[in-house]
């Protein structure tokens, strides 16, 4: 992909749609769809269970109605224990896939504990093979209808910190979502991780990082999602991480994946036309708009 043809999308929870109980208020698919429309987005990402219809086909419509194409989606799955198998919660996730044109399934090694913000257990050998297989198993199934699967480092999550990134590099060969926020919390070097590991990259989510707020998390000094209210994240541009070095690296390394513009965020009311997450996404589609018109006048 060169700099001219960089596929940009959209993700729900930058309006603060998202899947954990009481994370804010909830806005209507119909709103945030047209505004996403209205900053000029062709793509987005599914959002959460219950965000749009689970009927395969009524999915695709309403996705449809808003000339928006399906990116995939952010699946969180357990995938670590002997006792349960992901194989079919996966394929009844793709069903909505197939009928949307769906190409990129988003794994989270979900821990099975709800929210984001309690200590998790720490995986034995045995419980890291199982998860490896796991991987490896709905890779397969994926790929059955055309759907590359991707892991995502998460906060919160069985493959959060930098040791945990680097062993499944090490230990699969699954493709990475980048998620530049929470593998900054996680301790990753993210821009080295763009430009060392770019063939491992399928997909992207782009956030920008206060730093200060982030060692926070981290540190357990606060919680994901109190860090979230307190300005963990800001339009890209306007905080700590290096988004354009990492936009740089992975087209120089041809990367072909999405840039989605992921900026997690809590909604407390129905946000006024035109303010809260729609001037936010607007300042980081400028920004990433304008990356991208540097890195394609450079010849990239």
């Amino acid at each position: 992909m060169s700099a001219k043809s960089a596929k940009i999308a959209a993700a729900p929870i930058s309006w603060g749609v998202c899947e954990v109980p009481g994370w804010g208020h909830q806005m209507s698919p119909a709103r945030v769809l047209q505004e996403m429309a209205e900053l000029g987005f062709s793509a987005t990402e599914f959002g959460p269970e219950g965000f749009l219809p689970m009927e395969p086909e009524l999915k695709a419509t309403i996705l449809k109605e808003h000339n928006m194409t399906a990116v995939g989606g952010f699946v969180p799955v357990i995938l670590h224990r002997a006792d349960h198998d992901p194989i079919p919660g996966v394929q009844k996730e793709l069903e909505g896939y197939a009928a949307a044109g769906a190409k990129t399934l988003v794994l989270a090694a979900n821990s099975g504990i709800t929210g984001y913000d309690e200590k998790l257990p720490v995986l034995s050998e045995s419980e890291w093979d199982i998860l490896f297989n796991n991987l490896n198993r709905i890779q397969a199934e994926a790929a059955k209808i055309g759907v590359q699967s991707v892991l995502h480092p998460h906060v919160g999550t069985m493959v959060e910190t930098a040791e945990q990134v680097m062993r499944v590099i090490n230990g699969s060969t699954i493709p990475f979502c980048l998620d530049t926020g929470h593998m900054m919390i996680g301790g990753t070097d993210v821009v080295a991780f763009s430009k060392d590991h770019a063939s491992r990259v399928a997909h992207s989510h782009l956030k920008d990082v206060n730093n200060s707020m982030a060692a926070k998390v981290r540190n357990h000094e606060v919680t994901y999602y109190d860090g979230v209210t307190k300005g963990l994240y800001t339009p890209l541009g306007q905080g700590d991480a290096d988004i354009r070095s990492i936009v740089r690296n992975l087209v120089m390394a041809g990367y072909d994946g999405w840039f989605v513009l992921e900026q997690d965020n809590v909604v407390s009311s129905e946000p006024i036309t035109g303010a809260g997450p729609f001037a936010e996404a607007k300042a980081s589609v400028e920004f990433l708009r304008g990356v991208l018109a540097e890195l394609d006048l450079e010849g990239f």
